[in-house]
């Protein structure tokens, strides 16, 4: 037990961070929650429709539903790319010594370079004409066939909205596992050799089930980033063709800035919190299973 003196020193170190933290997140969402009750335009005076914006959206509003389905679509890709290769990436590092510092700082750098340069990289990537890297790639494979203006075409464009933020973060989630492998006794590791373990049973039964931890709270992080995207799928598209890849956050953008009406988008965006608290508390729902399995 921590005797009374230090009781209070924690409590007072802990004030501003938490006072910060109410500002800074609980009292927007609190804002934005009251005001998705009211018909605003933000400039006459607010109307209290009562829980009428979130009728719209639930049984009115098809271009909400379309940007829900994207989202999904949006946080699957997502989560394939940063998870799936940052695991890879990670247990590919702990077997090699040479270069590794090279290939970290590689993998890490997209997520310090500026969003709006990461967007106009991929669009000249994308790009039909003039002919970007994909498209020049399969000309020289023989495959024009396959050449498609990548942002323009309703079949591609949310997987082309979607690579850009997998690939922006998966060097961060790798340096995360990376440092919880090799956290992993290797006399654990060596005993199960030493039994007859293949490569993918230390892996899975001994490696993966040590770094769970971490890798829940990476797919926390993965998952709620991923359904808060934004700003590369905005900057690429804004949306379209059409509603092809809207998503729940730009289609929030959208009603509150194009067409100001911000209680409807307020109710948007309290849906995107609560779609958030459900995610991280559905992968906690199966991991608790899987433990008690």
């Amino acid at each position: 037990m921590l005797p009374g003196r230090s009781k209070l020193a924690v409590v007072v170190f802990l004030l501003p961070p938490l006072a910060l933290y109410g500002l800074a997140l609980l009292l927007p969402i609190v804002q934005s929650l009251f005001l998705s009750f009211f018909r605003w335009d933000g400039i006459t005076d607010m109307k209290f429709i009562g829980l009428d914006n979130y009728a719209k959206m639930f049984t009115r509003d098809d271009v909400f539903w379309a940007a829900f389905g994207n989202a999904l679509g949006y946080l699957a890709i997502c989560l394939v790319l940063q998870l799936g290769g940052a695991l890879m990436v990670a247990g590919l590092l702990t077997g090699i010594q040479r270069a590794r510092e090279l290939i970290k700082t590689l993998y890490l750098l997209p997520a310090v370079i500026s969003t709006v340069a990461i967007a106009l990289l991929f669009q000249r990537i994308y790009s039909l004409e003039p002919v970007g890297l994909i498209n020049q790639v399969l000309a020289w494979v023989g495959l024009e066939s396959l050449q498609t203006a990548w942002l323009s075409n309703i079949q591609t464009v949310l997987v082309a909205v979607s690579v850009p933020e997998g690939w922006r973060f998966t060097g961060l989630y790798m340096l995360i596992i990376y440092a919880a492998l090799l956290a992993v006794p290797k006399e654990l590791e060596e005993a199960a050799r030493l039994d007859g373990a293949s490569w993918w049973q230390v892996f899975w039964r001994i490696r993966f089930q040590y770094i769970r931890p971490v890798w829940i709270t990476t797919t926390v992080m993965a998952t709620t980033y991923a359904l808060r995207g934004f700003d590369i799928p905005y900057l690429l598209t804004n949306g379209g063709p059409g509603q092809s890849s809207e998503l729940l956050t730009t289609y929030m953008y959208k009603t509150a800035f194009v067409h100001t009406d911000y209680g409807y988008a307020s109710a948007i965006s309290v849906f995107i919190v609560v779609e958030c608290l459900i995610a991280v508390g559905l992968i906690f729902l199966l991991l608790r299973r899987r433990d008690d399995s």
